[in-house]
């Protein structure tokens, strides 16, 4: 089952996140998300109308992933699921989830920027039909430098 995230559920998306991302700590630049707390996403969600949602099975909390609108896109980053959990389809669930909620609003494209370093998370977009739009050198949070692919499928 996948639910919106609501107030109650930060802490666990924040933990869902930690848990997905420490295999990113070792990278020449360890990954952002590291660094954020729950105040941080509480923050970034009143600020910036950012969303969460979570996936849920047998009432275990097992993957997440945060979101925002945007004028013709949903905007989706974050997308956590623990490596127990992985190869059973939680990511994949989760981003249909996004996509039908996107087009419930209106919006006509799904965007994302995924690390060119993380070729099995590229190909986990495109296998479910998203392209590299954009190749870039992003700053992350932190200030680092990161080769970054920008990818998006519309809906």
């Amino acid at each position: 089952m996948i639910k919106p995230a609501d107030e109650e559920d930060i802490y666990t998306v924040h933990q869902l996140m930690l848990e997905a991302f420490e295999e990113y700590r070792n990278l020449d630049v360890p990954s952002s998300a590291l660094n954020e707390t729950v105040s941080s996403i509480v923050d970034s969600m009143k600020s910036r109308s950012e969303q969460a949602i979570l996936c849920l099975v047998d009432d275990v909390p097992v993957g997440s992933t945060r979101f925002r609108l945007d004028n013709h896109s949903l905007y989706f980053s974050r997308v956590s699921v623990p490596p127990k959990e992985r190869g059973k389809g939680i990511a994949k669930s989760m981003l249909v989830w996004l996509e039908t909620y996107a087009k419930e609003n209106n919006k006509t494209e799904m965007v994302c920027k995924v690390r060119m370093s993380l070729p099995r998370n590229i190909s986990l977009y495109q296998s479910l039909g998203y392209v590299v739009t954009k190749e870039e050198i992003t700053a992350n949070p932190d200030g680092f430098s990161v080769k970054t692919a920008t990818m998006k499928k519309r809906i």
